[in-house]
């Protein structure tokens, strides 16, 4: 089975949130949250797992789903998380992968 481009979208974390990210071990479920008054990245979408911020959905990927996410006014948006391999670290410095194949948002071009 192929995986989907939306089954490995990058969470961006800093120096501010890279060891809270290192310490992610497996799978877990993230919770999205638009960031309006975010006066560093325009369409910042943070991401949290157990209740603190980890880091934000990757720039070139937030595009598209920062306006979905900022309207969106059900219960919490979450998806499935999980820790990056190895090679993800290595090659990209990559520490945590989401899956958005199933996020109830349709993205904006």
């Amino acid at each position: 089975m192929a995986i989907s481009i939306l089954q490995r979208i990058p969470v961006v974390a800093g120096l501010a949130y890279i060891e809270r990210t290192r310490r992610i071990q497996g799978r877990v479920t993230a919770t999205l949250s638009a960031e309006r008054e975010n006066r560093y990245f325009l369409h910042a979408i943070a991401v949290h797992v157990d209740g603190g911020k980890v880091g934000y959905v990757a720039p070139e990927v937030a595009r598209h789903y920062y306006e979905p996410t900022l309207a969106w006014t059900g219960a919490p948006l979450t998806c499935p998380g999980r820790s990056g391999s190895a090679s993800d670290h290595h090659t990209s410095g990559v520490e945590m992968l989401l899956d958005f194949t199933d996020l109830p948002l349709q993205p904006v071009d």
